[in-house]
This record gives C-alpha cells, sequence and structure tokens, in this order.
C-alpha cells in the first residue's frame, strides 16, 4: 500500500442550485500526516471533506484513497479506509446502547459476531470510554458522545480520520481531554476546525481554504505566524 493516503487532483463542485463549492483544489496527504483545515464558513472545508469518503458525488477532478480511486463502485471500501466524524456526534449516534453504535460500522463490513465485539472493545478502549459499552448514547454529556463518535469510526480500523469541528461545544475541561486522545491516535488526521490553538498545538500542518480554493498549505508554525495572511482569510493569531 503507498505511503501516500489521499490524493486529490483539480477537484471541483457545484451544488444543484448551481453554487460553486470547490475550484481545483489538489492536496496530497501522506501517512501520518497531521493536517488543520481552516478557513471562514462557506470556504469549502465541509464539501471537500464530505467527497473523500464518497457522500457527494465527484463531478470533476480525481481522489484517491490509499491508491483506491474513490467512485460509486468503490465507494464501500473506502468508507471502510476513511473515518468521518461528524461535528454533532447525534448525526453518528442512533442506536439503543454505546456498544451499538460502535458495533454498527464492522456489523455492516459483515464481520461475524466475535470479531464485532472485539473491534468494538477496542475502540473503546482507544478512546478510554470501555466501561460504557451498555450505556444509552443519547444520556451522555457532549464530551463523552464525541468520544463514542470516534470510537464508531475507528471500530472500522481506518486508515484516515477526518473530525469536522472536533472541539465545538465542548467545556473547556471535555475540550482538553479531546485533543490529548486526538493526539494518541496513530491515524493520518484532517482536522476542519476554527479552534485556532488546538491547531497550533496538535496539528503541525495547515491548509487554509477560501472561497472554494486552497489558498496556503505548510508548516503550521508559518502559517499562524503570518498575520496578513490570517486577516485575509478571516483568521486571527491564536493567543
Amino acid at each position: 500500500m503507498t505511503d501516500t493516503t489521499i490524493a486529490i487532483q483539480n477537484l471541483s463542485f457545484a451544488y444543484p442550485d448551481g453554487h460553486p463549492a470547490l475550484h481545483e483544489v489538489s492536496l496530497t496527504l501522506c501517512r501520518g500526516d497531521k493536517v488543520a483545515l481552516v478557513g471562514p464558513n462557506g470556504a469549502g472545508k465541509s464539501t471537500l471533506l464530505i467527497h473523500l469518503n464518497g457522500i457527494l458525488p465527484r463531478q470533476s477532478g480525481k481522489i484517491e484513497v490509499c491508491g483506491l480511486d474513490v467512485t460509486p463502485q468503490t465507494v464501500r471500501r473506502v468508507r471502510a479506509l476513511v473515518g468521518l466524524v461528524f461535528q454533532s456526534p447525534d448525526d453518528q449516534l442512533f442506536s439503543p446502547t454505546v456498544f451499538d453504535d460502535v458495533a454498527f460500522g464492522p456489523i455492516y463490513q459483515g464481520l461475524p459476531p466475535d470479531e464485532v465485539g472485539q473491534r468494538v472493545m477496542e475502540a473503546l478502549n482507544m478512546v478510554h470510554m470501555e466501561e460504557y459499552a451498555k450505556r444509552v448514547s443519547h444520556h451522555l454529556s457532549v464530551g463523552e458522545k464525541k468520544r463514542i463518535a470516534i470510537a464508531s469510526v475507528l471500530s472500522m480500523q481506518p486508515e484516515v480520520l477526518i473530525l469536522d469541528e472536533p472541539t465545538a461545544g465542548l467545556d473547556p475541561r471535555a475540550r482538553r481531554s479531546l485533543i490529548e486522545l486526538l493526539r494518541e491516535l496513530p491515524q493520518t488526521m484532517i482536522v476542519a476546525t476554527h479552534d485556532l490553538p488546538m491547531v497550533k498545538e496538535l496539528l503541525p500542518r495547515t491548509v487554509i481554504m477560501d472561497h472554494g480554493q486552497i489558498v496556503s498549505d505548510g508548516p503550521t508554525r508559518d502559517i499562524l505566524n503570518n498575520d496578513a495572511l490570517l486577516a485575509e482569510h478571516g483568521l486571527e493569531r491564536p493567543g
């Protein structure tokens, strides 16, 4: 398997109402990269992310995940490789118990019950929630729900983790706990966020998007120290 986990070339996309969301986007990630995706609302960040596991059909350009071309024929395999964690965990948690939520992906993959159970407990252990297996997801705090949502993706053993605003809605203690969790995970990671202090601390590479295009891509330290660049795209240097 290639060291390149994500390869996007000249990706463009417009919504049915004609609104152009992406224009000639090219981006490459190698195994183990930890990348922040930042920019103002409406920049195209979420549209880009949901292309990576085939939720939106590609209109032009090319997307490869671990050397696999993303097409309707490969989308099931791609979704096992790319784990997408939505901003709101309630968009992912819908089963009677935490165990059932985390088991959903492996069951969808057709794994036997014993392996499903093993995958669930391994994923819960990775997010330090192994004692929550029998709990009801909707009775948990937002921070706990976010961990379970991450576990529901990790149970499919993805190569790439994509997180959309992972710290949104968290109190300071839960935010700190989530940052430490993300630091432990080995997967290639793309994090779309407005939390630039988290970016500074956690993600060595930063990509800025604006008006559906990538306008800057480089070391986080350099980008976050460039006040003119940040101001031009509606961002502020973290303290």
